[in-house]
């Protein structure tokens, strides 16, 4: 046996032993395999057989995983899993201009969808599908080959990234709601319902100590896991949010929302591309990647 095989087992052995884990025995696995009860029975003998070591107790007619069973499975499952999405990300790709692209929600929305026929125009057969993210994953575990982060470079580590731009935040509210409840001073906040994203719960008390005002007793606030909710409370009336600039341009633009004080926030964070290390290449993540940046610049 050469060393490439040293070390993997049948596969249909390891189907069978999966699929007795998952139902805890090898009666309801067969009928998920197509294989009969005692042939399942068979192909985990075998597997016991090339481990050297039994993978379940037999207690009469019925079987247990124990404790040797238990420690394959914990590390088998999960590389069986890693097979099942490369051969469907391998045979669902329609071509080899296919990307698959993982966005936060709200910028997706806001930022990439508008420019998306510019891509096109530019590349008309790259395809791309696009799908909400909103926190760092592992691409070797997650059927994506590009995704849009808004962090520091440390937060993903092991990726390959591009800096896109940094943000400005701004205290943002109903011009309606700002007439019943006048802001003279930043000070004024303290008595405002202030709404938070949920990933940016110390963005108010950065805003405020940053406007010379103590925020230490600021009270619990309500939020919004999306930007674009966070700015729907507010253009209802909800109370006054700190929501990046380019997000709600079209309701500052159309006066739905309105800004009371001119102080934005900005810090370190900033949206990022990112990808595997390696995988630019010269094909469509390149392409992709090249007209990401161009836009950002642009912005």
């Amino acid at each position: 046996m050469n060393g490439s095989r040293k070390y993997l087992p049948p596969m249909q052995a390891l189907t069978a032993f999966e699929a007795a884990v998952r139902h805890g025995g090898f009666s309801r696995a067969g009928e998920e395999i197509g294989l009969t009860q005692s042939a399942v029975s068979r192909q985990i003998a075998q597997l016991e057989d090339w481990l050297q070591t039994p993978l379940f107790d037999r207690i009469g007619r019925r079987v247990r995983l124990n404790e040797a069973g238990r420690a394959y499975a914990d590390e088998l499952l999960p590389a069986l899993d890693v097979i099942r999405r490369a051969t469907a990300r391998a045979s669902a790709r329609p071509s080899q201009t296919a990307l698959r692209v993982a966005t936060l929600p709200s910028f997706g929305m806001r930022w990439l969808a508008p420019r998306l026929p510019q891509l096109t125009a530019r590349h008309p057969d790259l395809v791309i599908d696009f799908a909400a993210r909103s926190q760092p994953f592992d691409f070797g575990h997650e059927d994506f080959d590009a995704a849009v982060h808004f962090g520091v470079a440390a937060d993903w580590p092991g990726v390959a990234m591009d800096f896109l731009f940094r943000e400005e935040a701004v205290p943002v509210c109903a011009p309606a709601w700002l007439a019943a409840h006048p802001l003279r001073e930043p000070a004024d906040l303290l008595r405002a319902p202030l709404l938070s994203q949920t990933s940016r719960r110390d963005a108010w008390t950065r805003w405020l100590t940053a406007a010379g005002v103590d925020a230490s007793a600021l009270a619990p606030r309500a939020a919004y896991e999306h930007f674009l909710m966070l700015a729907q409370a507010c253009a209802a009336g909800g109370g006054v949010a700190l929501i990046p600039s380019f997000l709600i341009q079209p309701e500052l633009e159309a006066g739905t929302l309105v800004i009371p004080f001119a102080r934005p926030l900005s810090s370190e964070q900033a949206y990022y591309l990112v990808y595997p290390t390696g995988a630019l290449g010269a094909g469509p993540l390149a392409q992709f990647r090249d007209w990401m940046v161009e836009q950002a610049r642009g912005a």
